[in-house]
């Protein structure tokens, strides 16, 4: 029997490989057996294979993610800073998913190979394209409500990515409405986890706590329960509910989570315990309790922030500093932290100390400590990059605020006054030229304090010494293997200099000295300044409120900071009570309390309606279609206006001042009227002679004093008719159309001339320029031919660059500020490059920085069929009132069916046309006669102009002009 029972099996089993071996050879047909395989294959091989994948994978990612526990923690951890090349295992997943689609299109996971192929994507950054395949499950598998349950979340997940937070709403709520008792417990986790995570983005806090709740009772996962009890506890703290988040952080540091958390649980407990048992606590004695435990050595850094957080609170800032200080001195390992104490020291330099020269430093050292993932990253680098307006300002308001207090007293406490903030000045440059290390301290900081310990390490005299003989030996090296290693290459060096960027280490003293002023420089800017007088009083308060509205306009603007903002615009309202800007303030901040204090914005329209019902801020708030009434009647007064230059451009110069009389009737008050008033006195001087026409301009300038545009213009045409008077007298007309100059009547070099001498400054800077230029060119060009001779390698002789790495090349051609300029060939290469070669990521751009000393500034229209010339002729009246004589011209270039450039130069360097572009912006609403949403300005190399020959090009350059000027 035993013997027939293996016979039988033997042959079972043959029979089952036969048919499995018949069915291979048909598994298109869509039998039953087909189906089953298929469903078997699919499921326990393809499928597993790739869930195993994703798991390790999110497994690595939650690994090697690094928290930053200052601020609110991200729900998940599987996302992580993406590279250029594919991941080679989510590359894997996709093939299986691909290969269930492909293959087995007969088995029931068809839905689960496109979930699986959403995943990958999601895992991998691209979340658009992850997206799309959410979407497909959902939208193909409704019957397979688990599977729509798990893609929705997923979706939602995904969009919270793509800061698409609106969308992001409304597929996770309809995920949580689809709850029910058939839905898996860890899918239902990770729908109210997925909305906690959207709650966090939109900061409503509130329903956050309530989600975190949700998410904390359903996950089975310890990890996940863990981590969402401490993004609970800190919820549960911005909801000012302390008793709850210390519950919340006690069961962290009660459990077995990572020391790391409950570490910091156990730091957020200190800080939000004020009594216990009926004594008060001293948080900051416990903060440092933490330090003597060797357990903490790697979160040392931590310790010194709270106890700095906890010194800034109690406005102990010299105390914060130092504590600051000594966070990044600590800090180990985590470069977020580092980061963070940084942002922490530049914001106290910048608006405690006023000291922004350092608050600058402490913003790039911010910049290269953080990670460019982290949250508010973009803002920290647009604040660090802009700060020298906000410095700039902010110093105006400090000096001026200075002499108005020092005026206010009577000459003995006056004098006094000035003797001690003398001295203070002296010690202050005393002591920035004392010597601080690398990691900024001090040497008296260390255990060894006072230089008597005979141990080295303990001995400030020692280390000091020591450090400037290694840096004298060695340079400025990482500490890293091998730093003795003569043959490293110099370029590492370099880089590790310029990577040095402490703003607490040690500086050049000699040109600290010199740079220096001296306390008698400093004496005099104090005496010399003072507003002793109601005129410069008044004087001095406009440069305040100036100051002051530019650095709210910039918050709002520039930075997006509203609360930094309403601060600016409330202070001068409290500063300045008789402002005549009130309303635009009023209307700014009732725009700017819209969204997080309805209550106060009401205040403050409420109070713009009462007082101030007719302004246009009033009206815009009644009316919700007055703006676009307002661009219709500015859209009606472009057309008259064009009208008006028409004539006067076909020289049919009555009828020009028939129609401006007409308008200015229509329009009394309207923004171009001194423009107006120009173009009707040049079309009288060509009906005219001398005197009338001398008297006409004279009286536009007394009408028009401060116009920035048509008054530097005009008196210059006085100047030129006061000295050609004799020969302009005997005319008939003073004007005539054959002299080919008449607009800018060009006078003859007058020293006094105020626009002349502008001119002439501007001149020099151009030649300066170019010469520098020239030299740099030729100095560069020395240095590659001396590079070629001493390798023996010409560059005939060099092997060719694949097209794969031309990037590269051009990359290095940039850095190295080569000024060859690319050629078509080298162009197509490139263009057939992306073609050939799409990456996934940011793609280095075509255009480069090499072309330096041709630079134009360029107003660029979108509208082909606007007609220009009554804006160019503006730009002309611009450049001849502010470069009179110069080089420099406006050109018009068609770019594709859309865009229309008016492009002005040459300038030799990119100061000047920075300097050209800081002139002429603020005037463009007066020289554009288009709408003003049609058009916008950049800078570009003449080298980038001529590659702009449609608009796929021009948007690809205004993408690398954001990123690079």
């Amino acid at each position: 029997m035993g013997r027939i029972s293996k016979i039988s099996v033997f042959k079972r089993i043959y029979f089952l490989v036969f048919v499995l071996l018949a069915a291979g050879c048909s598994l298109e047909k869509k039998t039953a057996v087909n189906r089953a395989l298929q469903n078997l294959t699919a499921h326990y091989n393809i499928l597993f294979d790739a869930n195993e994948l994703l798991r390790q994978k999110q497994d690595s990612y939650a690994l090697s993610f690094v928290d930053s526990y200052n601020e609110i923690l991200s729900v998940y951890r599987d996302t992580t800073e993406q590279s250029k090349t594919a991941d080679k295992d989510l590359e894997e997943v996709k093939i299986k998913g691909g290969k269930i689609i492909n293959i087995k299109e007969q088995s029931h996971y068809l839905g689960d190979a496109y979930l699986v192929l959403g995943k990958a994507n999601y895992l991998e950054g691209d979340y658009f394209q992850a997206v799309e395949y959410f979407s497909y499950v959902i939208r193909s598998f409704p019957t397979k409500t688990k599977l729509t349950e798990e893609a929705m979340v997923w979706k939602a997940r995904t969009m919270i990515h793509l800061n698409q937070l609106p969308q992001a709403k409304l597929v996770v709520d309809s995920a949580i409405q689809n709850i029910s008792k058939k839905t898996k417990k860890s899918i239902i986790a990770d729908a109210y986890a997925t909305k906690l995570q959207y709650d966090i983005d939109v900061q409503n806090y509130e329903e956050g706590e309530e989600m975190a709740k949700q998410a904390v009772h359903y996950t089975r996962d310890k990890s996940q329960r863990l981590r969402w009890t401490f993004i609970m506890g800190q919820l549960q703290e911005l909801n000012k509910k302390p008793a709850d988040a210390y519950k919340s952080y006690s069961r962290i540091v009660n459990s077995n989570a990572l020391f790391e958390m409950a570490f910091n649980a156990n730091l957020n407990r200190i800080r939000i315990q004020d009594n216990q048992n009926g004594t008060k606590i001293d948080r900051i004695a416990l903060l440092k309790s933490l330090i003597k435990n060797a357990n903490n050595k790697d979160f040392i850094d931590q310790i010194y922030y709270q106890i700095a957080e906890l010194n800034y609170t109690d406005k102990n800032i010299n105390e914060a500093v130092k504590n600051y200080r000594l966070s990044v001195r600590y800090s180990r390992k985590n470069q977020n932290q580092k980061g963070l104490s940084y942002l922490r020291l530049a914001d106290i330099f910048f608006k405690d100390k006023a000291d922004y020269i350092s608050a600058k430093k402490y913003y790039d050292s911010t910049l290269f400590s953080l990670s460019p993932g982290y949250p508010g990253y973009q803002g920290i680098k647009k604040k660090g990059d802009n700060l020298q307006l906000l410095a700039d300002r902010y110093g105006i308001t400090a000096r001026e605020d200075t002499l108005q207090m020092l005026a206010k007293l009577d000459d003995k406490a006056r004098a006094a006054k000035i003797d001690a903030m003398v001295n203070a000045e002296i010690l202050k440059q005393q002591a920035q030229t004392a010597y601080v290390d690398n990691s900024g301290n001090s040497p008296g900081n260390g255990p060894g304090a006072g230089g008597t310990s005979s141990f080295y390490f303990y001995n400030s005299n020692a280390i000091s010494q020591g450090y400037n003989d290694f840096k004298r030996r060695w340079g400025n090296r990482k500490l890293e293997d091998n730093w003795r290693r003569s043959n490293r290459a110099s370029s590492d060096i370099t880089a590790s200099n310029s990577q040095n960027i402490d703003p607490d280490a040690p500086a050049d003293q000699a040109a600290k000295g010199k740079n220096a002023s001296t306390a008698g420089d400093y004496r005099k800017q104090l005496t010399t300044n003072l507003p002793l007088t109601p005129d410069l009083l008044a004087k001095s308060n406009t440069r305040i409120y100036n100051a002051y509205f530019d650095i709210g306009n910039f918050y709002r603007d520039v930075l997006g900071d509203k609360k930094e903002a309403i601060a600016i615009y409330e202070l001068l309202l409290s500063r300045f009570p008789d402002s005549p800007d009130k309303p635009a303030l009023y209307y700014n901040l009732y725009r700017l309390y819209a969204d997080d204090n309805p209550a106060k914005s009401d205040q403050y329209k409420n109070m713009l309606l009462k007082d101030y019902p007719d302004t246009p801020f009033a009206k815009i708030i009644i009316d919700p279609d007055y703006s676009k009434k307002l661009n219709d009647a500015d859209a009606e007064l472009t057309s008259l206006y064009n009208q008006v230059y028409d004539a006067y451009a076909g020289k049919n110069y009555r009828n020009a001042i028939t129609l401006i009389d007409a308008l200015q009737k229509q329009r009394p008050d309207n923004k171009w009227a001194s423009q107006l008033v120009y173009l009707k006195v040049i079309s009288e001087g060509h009906l005219e002679k001398f005197d009338p026409f001398r008297d006409s301009l004279a009286k536009l300038v007394t009408k028009y004093p401060n116009d920035r545009l048509i008054t530097p213009l005009v008196k210059q045409h006085i100047a030129y008719l006061d000295t050609h008077k004799s020969a302009l007298m005997p005319r008939p007309f003073v004007l005539t159309d054959k002299d080919p100059n008449e607009e800018p009547f060009i006078p003859a070099v007058v020293a006094s001339d105020k626009a002349t001498l502008s001119y002439n400054a501007f001149a020099d800077q151009q030649q300066k320029a170019f010469k520098q230029a020239e030299a740099d060119k030729q100095a560069a060009a020395a240095k590659l031919a001396k590079q070629n001779t001493a390798t023996n390698q010409p560059e005939a002789n060099q092997p060719p660059v694949n097209k794969s790495t031309v990037f590269q090349v051009v990359k290095k051609q940039q850095d190295t500020a080569s000024h060859v300029a690319a050629t078509p060939a080298t162009i197509d290469s490139i263009s057939n490059t992306i073609a050939n070669n799409p990456p996934k990521r940011a793609v280095p751009s075509i255009f480069s920085m090499r072309d330096s000393t041709n630079y134009y500034f360029v107003v660029n229209v979108g509208s082909t069929t606007t007609n220009l010339a009554s804006s160019r002729f503006g730009i002309g009246q611009f450049n001849r009132a502010n470069f009179a004589n110069s080089t420099i011209k406006h050109q018009l270039l068609g770019v594709g069916d859309d865009n229309q450039l008016i492009y002005v130069g040459r300038f030799y360097s990119i100061g000047a046309v920075k300097d050209y572009a800081r002139a002429i912006i603020p005037l463009l609403p007066d020289i554009m006669k288009v709408p003003k949403n049609l058009y916008g300005f950049f800078i570009i190399t003449q080298e980038n102009l001529d590659k702009l020959k449609n608009k796929t090009m021009l948007d690809s350059y205004m993408d690398y002009y954001q990123n690079n000027y």
